[in-house]
């Protein structure tokens, strides 16, 4: 992944990479270096507060001030200096056949990438860059290889992120899938579909960080002590199951606020595109803008993702099953593969079937329901989850005090009828089907998933059947591919029914192995 090109910058012995024609340096925007200032800046004004309250009482106010201010200047100083030499000794060019990238002042890195195999050309700005001009583009192949399946020009000008987006992804013009749907826009943000965040399992995890982090903001004050006798004070006359209670309330309404605000910044100004060539363009963000693009020549199908809360409000989202799509960082790892966020059933299977160019969405079709021993084997893994906890409180009840058997009781009654019911819907939810090109598979209740897995993607099956499953007369068959999360499961299908629905689903690469009856 390395050249030994040390052609001086901008001279006509620059080839682009092997092409016939010359192809000269370009550097990153200098604005980059105002950009690192300003975002030190901005961290050091939040240290400063803190940092000077807790020197003022060794050293005085004025004195802890004169400290800390010359400390945040050094700081402001040295970050922007170092990036000052970062962008003086970066350099990149897109040549006929490779782009490449060198950087590094004592270990200079020369990295480039054939453009043949570049899979992905992705847009972010944060805020600071938006208000600049600038964006990051992230050029990847789509592997699992670290950092030599990845360039990151960081940042340049929009109008060259654009560029380079469309000089990159432009040879897609002659390999676009067939079919009849538009080009253009294909769905567009409803703001109506913030009132499924709340019900996200983000909502509480929320709720526990924003308890977590006023404790913490306070200990930075040294006033934890205050807070929690504040809070105190303020419940004092209530009963202990009325002070659970209304702590879960503010915790629930903080969770509440956290996820609207987290889905306005992942998904405003949201719009999904189909431009020419065949590739799909995904667009959002309220203060840092995302583009994402995929080939669609990449796509192996739709992955339809109904979370239990999300589920309940007839909703669902939609992420690609695509090949080369995962990235190396986590927020490519979090949303980089949904083409729809949480939006009502009909608007996601209408927009599954128009990524899919085809006219009825696989992901809404009738599917085959499992046998009755898949429904039995859900409800005792509910109530075998219930049940070990109980037993266990209720054993250390007897040896220890009886507010544990209180503890097992009341997880027991409630325990046992919930795991019922979601064995119930989990069962529910099972089911497969082959629709056209595309075989579908469904499965889950917490999180419900519909995959609607292209049949010439499947390079591959597995099949288990436990010792209890034979007894049953069930069995696990899962679609290898290289695509998405790289299997996707039928669960406890009939034994005969799923193989046969295997064999006719890709002819030929199961039937060698399965006796005929």
């Amino acid at each position: 992944m390395t050249t030994a090109d040390t052609a001086p910058e901008g001279t006509a012995a620059d080839s682009g990479g092997g092409g016939s024609t010359a192809v000269e340096w370009r550097r990153l925007d200098r604005r980059t270096v105002l950009a690192t200032a300003l975002v030190t800046a901005g961290v050091a004004a939040g240290a400063a507060v803190p940092t000077t309250l807790g020197l003022s009482g060794r050293f005085g106010f004025a004195a802890a001030v004169a400290w800390v201010a010359a400390g945040a200047a050094l700081l402001i100083a040295g970050s922007a200096g170092a990036d000052y030499i970062r962008w003086r000794r970066t350099r990149y060019r897109v040549g006929a056949d490779r782009v490449e990238l060198h950087t590094g002042l004592l270990l200079v890195r020369k990295r480039s990438l054939a453009r043949e195999r570049i899979r992905s050309v992705d847009l972010t700005a944060p805020l600071l860059q938006r208000v600049l001009g600038l964006v990051t583009v992230r050029i990847g192949t789509g592997e699992h290889t670290g950092e030599d399946s990845t360039l990151e020009l960081d940042p340049v000008l929009r109008a060259e992120g654009e560029r380079l987006r469309r000089a990159l992804l432009e040879r897609t013009g002659t390999e676009a899938s067939g079919g009849s749907h538009r080009e253009g826009e294909l769905v567009t943000l409803d703001p109506r579909w913030i009132r499924y965040a709340p019900v996200s399992f983000v909502a509480p995890a929320l709720g526990g960080a924003a308890a977590g982090a006023v404790l913490q903001v306070s200990d930075w004050f040294g006033a934890q002590g205050r807070v929690i006798e504040w809070v105190g004070e303020r419940l004092r006359d209530f009963s202990l199951p009325s002070v659970i209670v209304l702590l879960a309330l503010a915790a629930t309404l903080a969770g509440v606020v956290g996820a609207l605000g987290l889905w306005a910044e992942m998904w405003w100004n949201y719009r999904l595109e189909r431009e020419p060539g065949g590739t799909l363009r995904i667009r959002r963000g309220l203060l840092t803008s995302r583009s994402v693009s995929i080939e669609e020549r990449r796509l192996r199908g739709v992955d339809l993702v109904e979370p239990l809360g999300v589920r309940l409000l007839g909703a669902a989202r939609v992420d690609a099953i695509t090949t080369g799509l995962a990235g190396d960082d986590e927020e490519q790892r979090g949303d980089h593969n949904t083409l729809l966020p949480a939006a009502p059933r009909p608007v996601a299977d209408e927009t599954a079937a128009a990524v899919l160019r085809e006219t009825v969405s696989p992901t809404g079709v009738a599917l085959t329901p499992h046998p009755a021993a898949a429904r039995g084997r859900r409800l005792r893994r509910a109530y075998g989850a219930v049940l070990g906890p109980v037993l266990v409180l209720a054993l250390l009840g007897a040896l220890l005090t009886p507010v544990l058997l209180w503890t097992a009781l009341g997880c027991a009654v409630v325990g046992l009828p919930v795991g019922a019911l979601l064995a119930r819907d989990a069962y529910r939810g099972l089911g497969h089907a082959l629709c056209g090109g595309y075989l579908v598979t469904r499965s889950g209740t917490l999180r419900r998933s519909t995959a609607a897995l292209e049949r010439a993607g499947v390079i591959g099956w597995t099949v288990r059947q436990s010792y209890f499953q034979r007894r049953a007369g069930v069995l696990n068959i899962t679609a290898t591919t290289a695509a998405g999360a790289g299997a996707y499961t039928v669960y406890d299908a009939d034994a005969s029914e799923g193989l046969a629905f295997a064999v006719e689903a890709v002819p030929g690469l199961l039937a060698p192995f399965v006796e005929p009856k």
